[in-house]
């Protein structure tokens, strides 16, 4: 299957890369012209980014690129529940593979809180959120289930995340991996991204997106609550 094959809606756009380096580092070229954009049109700008192994690569291509990284607002779409220092923490990635360098001037607002529960964390976690500005450029990943953030199929608080008027920034969510417990960003705040991309890697991620795209229930795949335009596609074998 090609990713050219897919029935994508309108105005949906999909790139099909070599392999996970080139893809790497075309997004990462892409995402630094959108900052560079929005930090020359409004003086700064806010990046969203996923976590997870697969983008690594890009997260370390992005480093490399010369902007004005003071200017920069990073967050993250979801967090496990851990400590920033244990291994699995989305924040702890992102300061180990982006924030260094001259990229290490950009501000952090992470999700994770210490807490007596993962409902207290989560509402820890809203109010930190309300500093978040408008979202300029949004990097989202996709699992083989077909969640994207921690928006995971069968989750409790998935039908309530995935509400146009949700009223909440992050809402708890349960993951049928370790660590289970996890944050997350709802729909309308992800949706209201002005530059909405989504990376997948491999012919069985492109199965799962092609499996999306047939169906309309976003509670059984929540990534098709984001495969409207406007988004861009990077994808690679």
């Amino acid at each position: 299957m090609a990713i050219s094959k897919l029935d994508l809606p309108v105005g949906v756009v999909a790139r099909s890369l070599n392999d996970a380096q080139q893809l790497a580092e075309t997004l990462a070229g892409d995402v630094a012209a959108a900052l560079r954009a929005a930090i020359a049109s409004q003086g700064r700008a806010t990046l969203v980014v996923s976590g997870g192994r697969s983008p690594i690569a890009f997260f370390e291509q992005l480093a490399r690129h010369e902007l004005p990284w003071a200017q920069v607002l990073i967050s993250l779409a979801d967090e496990r529940w851990v400590p920033v220092n244990h291994a699995t923490s989305n924040e702890g990635l992102v300061r180990r593979h982006l924030l260094r360098g001259p990229a290490a001037e950009a501000r952090l607002l992470g999700l994770y809180q210490v807490a007596g529960s993962l409902e207290q964390a989560a509402l820890k976690a809203e109010q930190a959120l309300a500093e978040l500005p408008p979202i300029d450029v949004l990097v989202l990943g996709m699992g083989d289930d077909g969640h994207t953030a921690s928006l995971f199929p069968g989750s409790p608080n998935l039908d309530l995340a995935l509400q146009t008027d949700c009223p909440r920034r992050c809402l708890p969510m349960q993951a049928p991996s370790e660590p289970r417990q996890r944050l997350s960003l709802t729909l309308p705040l992800l949706a209201a991204a002005r530059r909405p991309l989504l990376a997948i890697q491999g012919p069985a991620k492109l199965a799962t997106l092609s499996a999306a795209l047939s169906h309309a229930d976003a509670s059984s795949m929540p990534i098709r609550a984001f495969l409207r335009s406007p988004l861009e596609i990077y994808w690679c074998p």
